[in-house]
């Protein structure tokens, strides 16, 4: 099964080589932003909870491997967004939760403005799940317009 039409010898791709390169750079940093922002909102969700977020609840919830997360989890601490102690809850840093807070609300715009196209509640939350990463600041602002619209 062919995942990819690859180009054909001799003919260069859209842009070339260098332009590829940057494209694929740029999404590969786009998934890593994608990531860091489950993780946060997981674990705000989960210390709003249980008071606590822990290896082995992240990865239920996020349906990954306690190795998966301690990796992640430590790729978060670099960026300043989380504090952890091998063996301890993880708990956001000021950063986290402003990131969190933004992509929680984010996520409410999507979801909301799913549901007013008339979208029901379980296909709107999973489409908001990939929407909200990539939804550029002009369209939320479009989104939440539309809405305050709609309410009158």
């Amino acid at each position: 099964m062919e995942i990819a039409k690859r180009s054909r010898p001799g003919k260069p791709s859209a842009g070339g080589p260098k332009r590829q390169a940057e494209n694929l750079s740029q999404t590969r940093r786009e998934h890593a932003n994608e990531i860091a922002e489950d993780y946060v909102e997981a674990i705000a969700d989960l210390v709003m909870e249980t008071g606590e977020a822990r290896v082995v609840d992240l990865a239920q919830r996020l349906g990954v491997t306690h190795v998966t997360v301690n990796q992640t989890i430590a790729r978060l601490q670099r960026a300043g967004l989380v504090t952890a102690k091998p063996y301890r809850a993880i708990f956001l840093t000021e950063s986290g939760r402003r990131l969190a807070a933004t992509c929680k609300s984010r996520h409410e715009t999507v979801v909301s403005f799913l549901r007013a196209l008339g979208i029901p509640e379980r296909v709107a939350e999973m489409d908001a799940e990939g929407i909200e990463h990539h939804v550029s600041p002009d369209t939320l602002a479009a989104f939440k317009a539309a809405l305050r619209n709609t309410r009158g």
